[in-house]
C-alpha cells in the first residue's frame, strides 16, 4: 500500500496514488493495490462517495508504466491473459469488471494521460486544476486504449471528439477539456482538493441508496432500447418506493429541515 494511500474523511475516502516521481503511473504492485482499495470501498457501507487524485502538482495519473506494465501486460499467453484480464479487472480495478454503485470524483491535478484518463474516464465526475491535460497517446506507442478509452470516452465527449484525441494521440489543456464537456469544473491548482473533497461532502450528505440506484440504472440503460430504458428507470423509481431514504426524504422536505440519512 505504499504506492497507494487512503485518507477517510467520515463517508468520503480520498484515494491518492503516491507515485510522484513516476508521474503517478501504475506498476502491477500499486495497480494491485488500487483494486483492493476500491474494493474494500465499495464493500464499507459506511463509504458513501471516493474521490481518487494523484500525489504532487505535475500528475494525476500517467497510465500505466510503460516500462514495468504495459510490453508484460500485452504480452501473457492468450488463455492467461483472458483469465487475469479480459475476465478479471481493468487498471486501477475501476475501469473494468468492477461495478461501483456509490458516487466516483476524479480531482485531476495535472497529466492525466492513457491509463489515468482511463481512470479519470470511469469516475462520474471529473473536477481538474488549471494546469491539467489530457490525452489518450497509445497511438503514438503502437497500440490504442484498452481499459474503457475507446468506450467511455465517445459516451462523454462526442464520436467527434473523441476520434480527435484517439487518432492523434495529442493532449489537450484544461479549457478544452472543459468545452468539450471531459471535465466538469475547472479550479486553480492550489484550490482543486478542497473543492473537489467539499463536492464529495455535498454528495455524501444526499440519499445512498438514490445514489446505488441512479448509477446502477443508467449503466443499464447504455444501448438500451428507449421504451425499455424509461420503464427500467420508473421500476428503479417505485424499488426505492418502500425505503427509509425516501421515507426520510418525505419527511425532512415535510418539516423544511435538511434530511439525515443512514448508511446503506
Amino acid at each position: 500500500m505504499a504506492d497507494i494511500r487512503v485518507d477517510r474523511q467520515g463517508a468520503v475516502w480520498l484515494v491518492t496514488i503516491d507515485r510522484a516521481q513516476k508521474m503517478n503511473s501504475l506498476d502491477f504492485g500499486a495497480h494491485e493495490a488500487l483494486v483492493d482499495v476500491w474494493r474494500e470501498f465499495d464493500a464499507d457501507d459506511s463509504a458513501r462517495v471516493g474521490v481518487i487524485t494523484g500525489a504532487g502538482d505535475k500528475a494525476f495519473c500517467a497510465g500505466a508504466d510503460l516500462k514495468t506494465y504495459t510490453m508484460s501486460f500485452a504480452t501473457l499467453p492468450p488463455h492467461e491473459f483472458r483469465r487475469k484480464w479480459v475476465d478479471g479487472v481493468g487498471l486501477g480495478g475501476i475501469t473494468r469488471g468492477m461495478e461501483i454503485d456509490k458516487p466516483l470524483i476524479a480531482a485531476v491535478n495535472g497529466f492525466a494521460i492513457s491509463g489515468g484518463l482511463e481512470i479519470a474516464l470511469a469516475c462520474d465526475l471529473r473536477f481538474c486544476s488549471d494546469n491539467a491535460e489530457f490525452a489518450l497517446q497509445d497511438s503514438k506507442w503502437g497500440f490504442h486504449a484498452c481499459d474503457g478509452g475507446l468506450v467511455r470516452l465517445p459516451m462523454i465527449v462526442g464520436l467527434g471528439n473523441a476520434m480527435e484525441m484517439i487518432l492523434s494521440g495529442e493532449r489537450i489543456d484544461a479549457a478544452s477539456a472543459h468545452r468539450i464537456g471531459l471535465v466538469n469544473r475547472v479550479w486553480p491548482q492550489a484550490e482543486l482538493l478542497a473543492k473537489a473533497l467539499d463536492y464529495a461532502q455535498m454528495l455524501a450528505r444526499r440519499a445512498p441508496l438514490a445514489h446505488r440506484f441512479a448509477k446502477a440504472t443508467m449503466r443499464r440503460m447504455v444501448g438500451m432500447p428507449l421504451a425499455d430504458a424509461l420503464k427500467a428507470e420508473v421500476r428503479s423509481f417505485y424499488d426505492l418506493g418502500q425505503s427509509e431514504d425516501l421515507a426520510e426524504g418525505t419527511q425532512s422536505f415535510r418539516e423544511r429541515r435538511d434530511a439525515s440519512f443512514k448508511a446503506r
